[in-house]
This record gives structure tokens, sequence and C-alpha cells, in this order.
């Protein structure tokens, strides 16, 4: 920690370059590298935001209407979409709604979803949510009180239907 005399200084005399050096990731002589100030964020904010990727939030109240997503790894759906989609996750909030056509790895339901869905790896339908239309899973789980409702098919990794449904249900 710094001291009160470094903190406090009140000297006119040194510039802004000088009193604020400390914070500084320069790491020249006399100064502090990043490294060495406690609680520094060690990686650039740029290196992460790209390990998890892009992500849009559609805040409650908001209605996002006729529009096509993409370049976007993760949907966060907390208000109203009606549009078309290919992602990596969709996650629809208690309070969200989607309506419309979507392909992703993994999705997440505890709102409401009607449409097109395409779950490349994992369907998860919470307690509170509830799907409904032509619905493609490669894992499916839902937990108690979680409704689907729709055309319903077990794909494999290449997106082909399986003849049998494999349905695993969560434990109450």
């Amino acid at each position: 920690m710094l001291g009160k005399e470094r903190l406090f200084n009140k000297d006119a005399t040194l510039s802004r370059e000088t009193r604020f050096a400390p914070y500084t990731s320069s790491g020249t002589a006399g100064e502090p590298k990043k490294e060495d100030v406690p609680g520094a964020i060690a990686a650039a904010p740029e290196a992460a935001a790209d390990a998890r990727g892009s992500k849009l939030i559609v805040g409650p109240n908001i209605k996002l209407k006729g529009v096509e997503i993409t370049d976007c790894d993760t949907l966060v759906v907390e208000g109203r979409v009606e549009a078309t989609m290919d992602s990596r996750e969709i996650q629809i909030a208690e309070q969200g709604a989607y309506a419309g056509t979507v392909g992703v790895d993994v999705a997440e339901i505890r709102g409401t979803f009607q449409g097109e869905l395409t779950a490349r790896r994992r369907l998860v339908v919470h307690a509170t949510g509830k799907v409904t239309g032509k619905i493609r899973y490669a894992k499916l789980v839902i937990a108690e009180g979680g409704e689907l409702a729709g055309d319903v098919q077990l794909v494999g990794q290449a997106g082909t239907p399986f003849a049998d449904k494999r349905v695993a249900v969560a434990p109450a």
C-alpha cells in the first residue's frame, strides 16, 4: 500500500506523469511493473474479451424484431426477440421470450421459446421454461415443471434425426 505522503502528495512541481507513474505498466526503471502492483489485472482487457467471445444481451423491456443475428457467441434474452440466429449459445431468462429460428450448440431456456430450435449439443429446459415448435437436440434435460411441445426429434452430431428419442429428465 502507498504511504500517506505518496498518496496525498500535493507538491505542485510534480508533473502528472510523475504523480501517476506507479500506476503505469511500462516497467521502466524505478517504476513498478503491472504484475508488481497488487490487484492488477494480468491480461489485457482485449484478451479477456476474446476469451469470453462476443455476447449480446437483450435487456428487460427491450424488443428486438425482424433481424438476423450473426457473429454472436452468446445471446442472452431478458426481453423479447423475434429473429433468426446461428450461434454457439442462447440463454433465455425467466422473463425472456424468443420467437424464430435458432441453431446453437447449447440452449438454456428459463423463459419461452417458440419456433424452430436446433441444439447441436445440449438443450436444457429449466422448471420455468416452455419450448414449443420444431425442436431438434443432441442431448435433452428437462427440469420438473419445464415444458416441451411440438415436433421433437433427437439428432446426431451431423444434424440427422435418429429413429429413437431419448429424453433425460432432471430429478426433482
